[in-house]
């Protein structure tokens, strides 16, 4: 059992933290992190290890993790219909890897608590105007003026607010009967009457007639009605985090109650640094991601920081290198931690590494070259003769136009038709589906 009782420790507080917002009222920022503090727990310890234990699965090769959702999540966003499609979205991709993979796929949602970002650059500036950074709508407001751009610690209590109410549908949807595998299946196979995916048609047709055949055999157990789908997000704004972290009864352990996974992200991943000092204090299963910039030395040391004893399931290196760079950075750094001897689950995200900006001024990424560094994680592994333990994608369940390329061909003049994120492009639904359907056939050849 999860308590209120107060986060005891403030070791953090004494190094240096990285990608916070500038609070101007502080008292009212105490104000807020002491209610924070008496809110019940968004996620219990129980659930933070069952999903620790299944990490370590996939790390051995037994599973397989399947991790997506927004780059950024919007209050505004924060919909009963835009949660369903993400569910939806992640569900019937999960659907295709379970069969090709045959595997069971941990399903892991970047939802309800997501609503925070790093970025570049402390300052915007637009026509000669300079304002802070727009850091996600936990910090700010997107609104390009000066009373917007201003963090205000209320937005921790909403993103709070926001985070239980996804988490309470989450729970509904994939508890209560939408995500029987049956009903999943069938949603796919429309995907695959679209003649731009007929290439995927054959599985497809394999998976219908394996969902017919534990129809016809009277098949109807939990695993086939109902799943699990975790929540995550990176562990960013420290005044949040300290504060729904709470003591379990059981043990008198730390648990980070909001989030089942939290992950250091590539900009504050210093082991020596606030995010990693707060974070090796909890009990969840924790990640960090890995750039092309990464060291052996690095990984050992963070390993030293987050799992010094080497517990399967605790620690996930998620790596972000970019398709030009994967191939030859990626294999050194998997002999050194094989070396090591301390387990590592491995997870792929294609999605940071490969960001452009076309010449109309939109940031995109490619699809052929998201694919790409999949490829080349998993041809990674096959050489130094480890285990490509999950994908980590940003994804939206709507028909928007922020990645281009794919079957269908999205051009950079579709672009302007439907993008809407904020920060970064994700893979629309027909995409997401599609780069199930080819991760499917590679951990097949794997």
């Amino acid at each position: 059992m999860i308590t209120n009782e107060t986060f005891p420790w403030d070791g953090w507080r004494e190094r240096e933290a990285a990608q916070q917002p500038q609070y101007p009222d502080t008292n009212r920022l105490r104000e807020v992190t002491s209610a924070l503090r008496s809110r019940p727990p968004l996620v219990f310890a129980g659930e933070a290890d069952d999903l620790r234990t299944q990490m370590a699965s996939a790390g051995r090769g037994d599973a397989f993790i399947l991790m997506g959702g927004d780059c950024a999540e919007t209050f505004h966003d924060t919909t009963a219909d835009q949660i369903r499609l993400k569910i939806q979205t992640i569900l019937q991709m999960a659907v295709v890897l379970t069969y090709g993979a045959s595997l069971p796929i941990i399903k892991v949602g970047r939802i309800a608590g997501q609503y925070a970002k790093p970025r570049s650059s402390d300052m915007e500036t637009r026509d000669g105007v300079s304002l802070p950074s727009y850091r996600g709508d936990a910090v700010n407001d997107f609104a390009f003026t000066e009373e917007a751009r201003v963090p205000d610690p209320q937005r921790l209590l909403d993103m709070y607010q926001y985070s239980a109410s996804s988490l309470n549908l989450i729970r509904a949807f994939t508890k209560g009967g939408y995500a029987d595998m049956r009903h999943v299946h069938a949603w796919n196979r429309g995907f695959t009457k679209n003649p731009a995916y007929a290439r995927y048609e054959a599985l497809a047709e394999e998976i219908n007639r394996a969902v017919k055949f534990m129809e016809a055999a009277g098949a109807d157990f939990e695993g086939l009605r109902v799943v699990d789908l975790y929540s995550a997000h990176e562990a960013l704004l420290l005044e949040y985090e300290a504060a729904m972290t709470r003591v379990d009864s059981r043990g008198g352990e730390f648990y980070n109650t909001s989030g089942h996974f939290l992950w250091i992200g590539e900009r504050t991943r210093d082991p020596e640094g606030a995010h990693v000092e707060l974070l090796r204090k909890v009990r969840n299963p924790v990640g960090v991601k890995i750039s092309q910039t990464a060291t052996a030395d690095d990984l050992k040391r963070l390993m030293d920081r987050l799992n010094p004893a080497g517990e399967p399931g605790r620690l996930t290196f998620i790596t972000r290198m970019g398709a030009s760079n994967i191939r030859d950075m990626l294999p050194p750094l998997l002999e050194a931690i094989k070396d090591d001897g301390r387990p590592v689950t491995w997870v792929s995200d294609p999605m940071h590494g490969n960001t452009i900006a076309t010449a109309s001024g939109y940031k995109t990424r490619d699809f052929d070259t998201i694919m790409d560094e999949v490829e080349g994680f998993f041809e990674s592994h096959r050489q130094a003769g480890t285990i490509p333990g999950g994908l980590h994608i940003e994804l939206t369940g709507d028909d928007v136009t922020e990645v281009i390329g794919g079957s269908e061909h999205l051009d950079e003049l579709r672009l302007t038709e439907r993008y809407e994120t904020l920060v970064d492009p994700r893979l629309n639904h027909q995409q997401s589906l599609e780069m199930a359907f080819r991760v499917a056939e590679l951990i097949r050849g794997f």
